[in-house]
């Protein structure tokens, strides 16, 4: 028998639309449309409904809108096939990575030849948090399960690793300026889907949370976001770490990610089977990790998640000319680029979440078309996505071209 190979075929996105004060660009717009409107694409595209064999969507918060299987439910309110299949998965904010994941292991291993896998998160129509579960919602299991915000963990990383407000403020004017560069040269065009209404009007067709004129002046105007949340946690902050003393909040609202709405789906395939839809194959899969680190500082997982996918493939850091790394907040993007001791440029060239928002369950998805659209751009082999999450959970996928 010949080993079985999964190719990334295509993938597409919505624009990201940040939250304003009017709930923004899409919070009219239900999370079943917005998957819809990229299953209209990917149909228009070549990718034929009655070859796909299943359908895995990532969504972090699944109530309301989100909730009772809202992949599935989007595929029948889409009109596909009643006979194909679909799950929603939770992995936090890697869920929609977890979701290609799992697509590529169901193709590698024969119970699928085309899967659509990817994301949905409609942050303005259910805000997260808003399954109330008890890893935050519980005071007894968040203690036991050591809870904290994820913008305290942020900044008990900061305060760990010594950085200065002004080393932070500088992530997010870079990522702004990458995210605006990008966006002048077209460099999203491909993948991006323009979501309309009803009446076939556009309600959103880019991105809309870039900033052209950001600068350290006007970051450094900001309070700090999250020292309400940090006194509420700090006995748990002492308990893991007695060492450092007080916790230094320096992130703010312009140094954390963005939060947005937004949907993704990637086509997933063997080599012949995406042929066989006229379709050409742009990346393999070459390895997934997944792994935790300490919930405490819970975001510092996503350096060792690349490693452990990097060995998997055989690659190294040096052998990536570029990482996708989800910018949870600064302070996880200086850690990562410290611990794989990578050049940053060759680091979110595109911007992150920061600069264009981060739609939880969405982002995996957006970040492997994103990945892929620039290795193609560049004409180079490997490329990494990279992500961190809630509880300490982390997660890398290696992409190739050969």
């Amino acid at each position: 028998m010949t080993a079985r190979e999964a190719w990334v075929f295509d993938a597409v996105r919505t624009p990201r639309g940040t939250l304003k004060k009017d709930g923004g660009a899409l919070s009219s717009v239900k999370p079943v449309r917005l998957v819809g409107v990229l299953l209209e694409a990917l149909a228009g595209r070549g990718v034929d409904p009655a070859r796909v064999d299943d359908v895995i969507l990532g969504c972090s918060t699944q109530v309301g809108d989100q909730g009772a299987n809202v992949a599935k439910a989007a595929l029948l309110v889409a009109g596909w096939p009643e006979a194909l299949p679909a799950q929603t998965v939770n992995r936090l904010c890697i869920s929609g990575l977890e979701a290609v994941a799992t697509a590529a292991a169901k193709v590698a291993s024969g119970q699928c030849d085309v899967a659509l896998a990817g994301g949905v998160e409609s942050m303005s129509r259910v805000p997260m948090m808003a399954d109330k579960g008890a890893w935050f919602a519980d005071p007894e299991v968040a203690m036991a399960s050591r809870f904290v915000h994820m913008g305290v963990s942020a900044d008990v990383i900061a305060t760990l690793d010594g950085r200065s407000r002004e080393e932070l403020d500088g992530v997010a004017v870079a990522s702004h300026a990458r995210a605006a560069a990008a966006a002048r040269a077209g460099h999203a065009g491909r993948s991006v889907v323009a979501v309309r209404g009803a009446d076939g009007s556009v309600v959103l067709e880019a991105d809309d949370g870039v900033r052209e004129e950001t600068s350290l002046a006007k970051l450094a105007a900001l309070p700090p976001a999250f020292v309400d949340f940090g006194a509420a946690s700090s006995a748990v902050v002492r308990a893991r770490y007695p060492e450092l003393g007080d916790v230094t909040h320096l992130h703010t609202v312009a140094t954390s990610p963005r939060p947005a709405d937004g949907a993704s789906l990637v086509v997933v395939a063997t080599l012949e089977a995406g042929r066989a839809m006229g379709l050409e194959p742009r990346a393999r899969v070459a390895s997934y990790a997944a792994l935790s680190s300490e919930p405490v500082a819970m975001l510092t997982g996503p350096a060792a998640a690349a490693r452990r996918a990097l060995d998997r493939a055989g690659r190294k850091p040096a052998d990536v000319a570029v990482f996708e790394h989800n910018e949870s907040f600064a302070a996880t993007c200086l850690r990562f680029q410290a611990d794989l001791d990578v050049d940053p440029a060759r680091v979110n060239p595109l911007g992150g979440a920061i600069a264009l928002g981060h739609p939880l369950g969405a982002t995996g998805g957006m970040l492997i078309g994103t990945l892929v659209d620039e290795l193609v751009r560049r004409d180079e082999p490997t490329g990494v996505v990279a992500m961190c999450a809630g509880a300490g959970l982390a997660a890398a996928m290696v992409l190739e071209r050969r």
